[in-house]
């Protein structure tokens, strides 16, 4: 509900693993990138690296200890957009 209410996106979650504790986030479309394009020297960089960082945030502000990393950038040349979500300590 999030993803649709501040970026206008929705966002479906993924691939749960058994304990429950890891899953993936994807993003069909993402509005941060209408305009972007990464030079050839900038590949590596994770243009939306921002989105990890509230997630991660708004865990820890419910006492949930998260790990969240990019697993597929489009700007990168993947189809969608994939965040995992890890769930550390809670």
């Amino acid at each position: 509900v999030g993803f649709k209410m501040f970026l206008g996106v929705t966002a479906s979650v993924t691939n749960w693993d058994a304990e429950g504790t890891c899953c993936s986030i994807v993003l069909e479309d993402n509005p941060l990138v209408d305009f972007v394009e990464l030079p050839d020297n900038y590949q590596g960089l994770y243009y939306c690296n921002i989105l990890s960082g509230v997630i991660r945030g708004a865990l820890d502000m419910v006492s949930m200890k998260a790990e969240v990393t990019w697993l597929r950038d489009a700007l990168r040349g993947d189809d969608v957009f994939e965040l995992q979500v890890k769930l550390l300590k809670q």
